[in-house]
């Protein structure tokens, strides 16, 4: 599935369309952005909450869950783009924030004969997926770390000088790559921007599955080995039509990233949400 941000109607409405396809016979991966600029994010959380808990669900932290544990461990001040104070208003708000540091960066699987990996932005154009899997795993364990300040040291560090710092921002908010292995959250076509992420990545003929959210002005990506599922639920009203989208792969077939591909489930935003992005500039 792709980004929630809170749009929690859309999610539950995915959820009962799958329960009435599937019964419990389900997973629901997710990946990343489950909070922020949507209207209810606690709703959001409970509910893949209870799937994780169950066995039955996977996800994984996007840039808007970093943002989240930096508000809560006094980095950055809330934004009057954030959304995510219903979660830090409740009285269980600290058991919540310890829940959401201890998510992985990245989850792995099979799908037939193809390996893949599920991360919220992107990943590094030179890793295999055991490279990629051994270094977040060392992001995870700062994360979540039993000494809440290595969460605060590593999310206070200069990406330039810390290289968790600077994977744990690869994996949550990159977009675009340089000519060397550096990044940005950039779009191509934007100033400062050389090429996306996944062109680069696709150009090293890694055969494994990368599924991913975060960039929703793409839109629905679909090509060889790449799933992007976010298409911009929460930003549904500013000049255009948002939906959750979700991804069913064929559990029969032996290669289901191949294409074409049209095995998407697409739920239209309910409403125009995160308006008062241009009132606030």
């Amino acid at each position: 599935m792709g980004d929630v941000q809170g749009c929690a109607d859309e999610l539950d409405e995915v959820l009962e369309r799958a329960r009435g396809a599937f019964g419990d016979r389900f997973e629901l991966w997710v990946v990343g952005d489950l909070v922020n600029r949507g209207p209810d994010n606690v709703r959001a959380l409970e509910r893949v909450r209870a799937l994780v808990d169950a066995g039955r669900g996977r996800y994984v932290l996007g840039n808007h869950e970093i943002a989240l544990l930096r508000v809560a461990t006094g980095l950055r001040p809330l934004s009057p783009l954030d959304s995510f104070s219903d979660v830090l208003g409740r009285t269980d708000a600290s058991e919540w924030i310890e829940w959401l540091r201890r998510r992985p960066l990245v989850v792995t699987g099979r799908l037939g004969r193809q390996r893949f990996v599920m991360a919220h932005a992107a990943m590094h154009p030179e890793w295999n997926l055991d490279e990629l899997v051994e270094r977040a795993r060392r992001v995870e364990a700062r994360l979540g770390h039993r000494d809440r300040r290595e969460l605060e040291q590593l999310l206070a560090a200069d990406r330039s000088r810390d290289a968790d710092r600077d994977l744990l921002g690869r994996l949550t908010s990159c977009r675009s790559v340089g000519p060397g292995e550096d990044w940005s959250t950039q779009a191509p076509g934007d100033v400062g921007a050389d090429e996306a992420w996944h062109t680069r990545w696709a150009s090293r003929d890694h055969r494994f599955g990368v599924v991913y959210g975060h960039w929703s002005l793409q839109g629905l990506h679909v090509a060889a080995w790449l799933r992007g599922l976010d298409t911009g639920c929460v930003h549904h009203g500013r000049g255009r039509a948002g939906a959750l989208t979700a991804w069913l792969p064929d559990p029969d077939a032996a290669t289901p990233f191949d294409l074409p591909d049209d095995r998407f489930w697409r739920v239209p935003a309910r409403r125009a949400y995160y308006a008062h992005r241009d009132a606030v500039g």
